[in-house]
């Protein structure tokens, strides 16, 4: 009988390396211990992939949190007095950003549940994620098919959002509440010189639509500023086209709101931003970190790879290099869908945090 290939054996059973003792190992929930969600989603950070940068996740929120909560520096009582949207004394500013597609899913609720309980500081999303909660206050959006044919939608009058439908009649409803309210709005502008910026704007609907199920309504009570860079973006755009034929001169100032998003990241004595999706709402977050030299805590969650470039899909390393994202900071990028994973996010960090406090 030959002996075995010395080259073969010498290659498939190399001799490794120590790993240092402090190196986690692999280990998922245990079934048999009976059904403990909190266990489960604690088991996550030891179960790779995904799975450990939720874990990662969750450790990078609680962080924030108890940043938040602890108390402010003597040498910095004073620091949030200048702008009344900042006068909020906070330790650590948590910056939440998200596309619209949240708002038209059910993550509409998770995010209306840390606006109403002050878990956050301030909101940065687009057009659709204004207009679609104020939408589902009139009239609901329903659950469809991804596979449903786009023509036969359109001679329906359905719009469809993924695998979310909306009928066309949503947005005349919501045309019939939006049009007087921006007629209240020039009116204002005319009389009072009232300077609408798109936080303004937002917070005089949060306002208008007293519904306790809107993430704006709660935004203005609790004096959380909502920033929309890209307010005329989508359908809230089109009804200010339409009025800018029937009543004329309504005046939107973009750079008053960028003045304040920037002032709240620059006064922050420490800062948080957690973010769902990409594109302008990532970028806009990321960019007001850059002017204090860089978010302290942060948590990316989106689908979106790097290869092509685009900020959207930016590991948080790249921040770091433009100096939005602190260069000693632990900050954690989940490849998920959003809507599968920020509610269990919530479960293990706000909402367990407010539980702890009972």
């Amino acid at each position: 009988m030959s002996s075995e290939p010395s080259m073969a054996k010498e290659a498939v059973l190399q001799q490794s390396a120590k790993l240092p003792e402090s190196t986690p190992t692999v280990k998922g929930y245990d079934f048999n211990n009976g059904i403990n969600y909190h266990e489960l989603l604690n088991s996550y950070k030891y179960s790779g992939f995904q799975a450990t940068n939720f874990g990662n996740a969750v450790e990078e929120i609680n962080k924030m949190i108890e940043c938040r909560n602890q108390p402010l520096p003597e040498d910095k009582q004073d620091i949030y007095e200048e702008d009344e949207f900042i006068k909020r004394k906070r330790n650590c500013t948590i910056f939440l950003g998200y596309t619209s597609n949240m708002v038209s899913a059910g993550i509409r609720e998770s995010i209306r549940y840390l606006v109403e309980h002050k878990m956050i500081d301030c909101i940065v999303t687009t057009a659709g994620g204004i207009e679609e909660d104020f939408i589902k206050c009139l009239a609901p959006t329903f659950i469809g098919s991804f596979e449903l044919d786009g023509k036969t939608l359109r001679d329906q009058g359905i719009n469809r959002i993924g695998n979310l439908l909306v009928p066309n009649d949503n947005y005349c409803k919501f045309e019939n509440w939006v049009i007087p309210c921006l007629d209240e709005m020039l009116e204002e502008q005319k009389t009072k010189g009232t300077v609408w910026s798109p936080s303004k704007i937002i917070e005089r609907l949060g306002e208008r639509i007293n519904d306790k199920s809107s993430i704006y309504y709660w935004a203005a009570k609790n004096k959380i500023p909502v920033f929309c860079p890209a307010l005329t973006d989508g359908s809230l755009g089109d009804m200010m086209y339409f009025h800018s034929f029937r009543n004329p001169g309504l005046v939107v100032d973009i750079l008053s709101d960028l003045r304040r998003l920037n002032t709240m990241a620059v006064k922050a004595v420490n800062s948080g931003i957690i973010i769902l999706g990409g594109g302008v709402i990532k970028h806009h977050i990321c960019n007001a970190n850059l002017m204090r030299n860089g978010a302290d805590f942060s948590v990316f969650i989106n689908t979106g790879a790097e290869y092509d470039g685009s900020d959207s899909g930016a590991r948080p390393d790249e921040a770091v290099s433009w100096g939005k994202i602190k260069r000693e900071a632990t900050a954690v990028k989940i490849y998920a869908e959003a809507s599968l994973v920020f509610p269990l996010l919530i479960a293990e960090t706000f909402a367990r945090n407010k539980n702890d406090e009972k």
